[in-house]
């Protein structure tokens, strides 16, 4: 990889630039001045793969340097270093990762080989992958002729009880099997439609789908808890309770299995008609489940207004908690809250096995992420329920409080 690395402070520089060479880097270029940097990048910005950049400088800070990458669209990776204050630093991490900036990891001086040898790990295949394609913009012609011919497929997201390790239900998550395209995620497309309009057609088409399947499940004698995100746009017909009923009872899965994840991803246009339609759905035993909590404006009036009966906490929060001081302070707080709420708690986001021992340690009540599983088609869910129960026991050794 061809490094730069920038530090206003000489003896800093030399160092990086000796442990970068001792891991075998041999293309390593050095700025003591962040001016002269953004010069060398004007010239050539794309032969650079890996940056290093102090972040309390004289002449140009690192936040003003991070504006300049964005400027001349570096492609790169991007690693912070500073002696700042560690909610600083991870403050200008989030701020270039907004800038959709590839950071694999921030660092605190001193440096050490191992923690650079760990981030060279992690930044090499960014720096030799290709560029993605820019992604298509589907209009809402082709978006609602999708929905109309079935293109709208759900995968499943296990949900598993941190005490017992066993699955308690899963999570529909749509996808468009594109004809062309092939599979679209929802990140693409959901925006367009509430754009459009057709954030209702689209959700009823999602719970249908999520219906169905789980009626199939149940014939297999598997019952689980089925998840289905909805929209503040969806809850603007006073009809929306009396729908999702019929659906269910239509499908022959019990209302109380259903749990409806309502994520704010703005502010309600109608208040009342929200609470009336949430209140209605509590009533007929549906569970309403508090989504990205902490994030947008998912916020405590929401719980202290609407009968919620879980808290799911975003992932921003949950991965890497065990290790920084701030996640740790506002996983717990929010866990807290959940339980003198009366509310089960939902953490998502657990990445690696450490997430999932502070979490169950923290005494959570359900997991969910990447470690767990990735969302699969509904045809993959018992293989890999068996797959699991072989993976179940090592997950729920007691906790020891010493």
């Amino acid at each position: 990889m061809r490094i730069l690395v920038v530090d206003d402070d000489p003896f800093i520089c030399r160092l990086l630039v000796r442990q970068l060479k001792t891991l075998g880097c041999e293309q390593v270029t050095d700025f003591n001045r962040a001016l002269a940097a953004v010069e060398h990048l004007e010239r050539d910005p794309g032969g650079i793969d890996l940056i290093f950049c102090d972040l309390q400088m004289p002449e140009m800070d690192g936040i003003e340097f991070i504006r300049h990458l964005v400027r001349l669209g570096y492609a790169g990776s991007l690693v912070l270093i500073s002696g700042e204050d560690e909610r600083i630093l991870q403050s200008a991490e989030r701020l270039a990762r907004e800038h959709k900036l590839r950071v694999p990891g921030a660092l605190f001086k001193p440096v050490s080989s191992a923690q650079l040898q760990q981030l060279l790990e992690q930044a090499a295949p960014c720096a030799s992958a290709p560029q993605a394609a820019e992604a298509r913009r589907y209009d809402a012609e082709e978006l609602a002729h999708a929905i109309g011919v079935g293109e709208l497929v759900n995968h499943y997201q296990p949900k598993i009880d941190f005490a017992s390790g066993q699955c308690s239900g899963v999570e529909a998550l749509v996808r468009w099997q594109h004809p062309r395209d092939g599979l679209v995620y929802p990140d693409r497309f959901i925006a367009q439609a509430e754009e459009a309009g057709l954030i209702d057609a689209l959700m009823c088409e999602v719970l249908r789908n999520a219906l169905r399947d789980a009626r199939h499940w149940r014939k297999q004698g598997l019952e689980l808890q089925m998840a289905v995100n909805v929209s503040m746009d969806n809850l603007q017909g006073l009809d929306f309770p009396d729908l999702v009923e019929r659906a269910a009872l239509d499908s022959g899965v019990p209302l109380s299995s259903l749990v409806l994840e309502v994520t704010e991803s703005h502010l309600m246009k109608n208040r009342q008609a929200a609470l009336d339609i949430l209140t209605r759905l509590r009533l007929k035993r549906i569970h309403l489940s508090i989504d990205d909590f902490g994030t947008g404006h998912s916020s405590l009036v929401q719980l202290r207004d609407i009968p919620f009966n879980e808290l799911k906490i975003d992932r921003s929060f949950v991965h890497g908690a065990w290790r920084d001081a701030s996640l740790s302070t506002i996983l717990n707080a929010s866990l807290e809250m959940a339980r003198k709420l009366g509310m089960k708690a939902v953490a998502e986001g657990i990445e690696d096995r450490a997430d999932w021992d502070y979490l169950r340690q923290a005494g959570c009540d359900v997991a969910q992420g990447w470690f767990i599983a990735r969302a699969m088609p509904a045809e993959q869910l018992p293989a890999w329920l068996q797959d699991w129960e072989r993976r179940r026991a090592e997950l729920i050794t007691p906790i020891c409080d010493g």
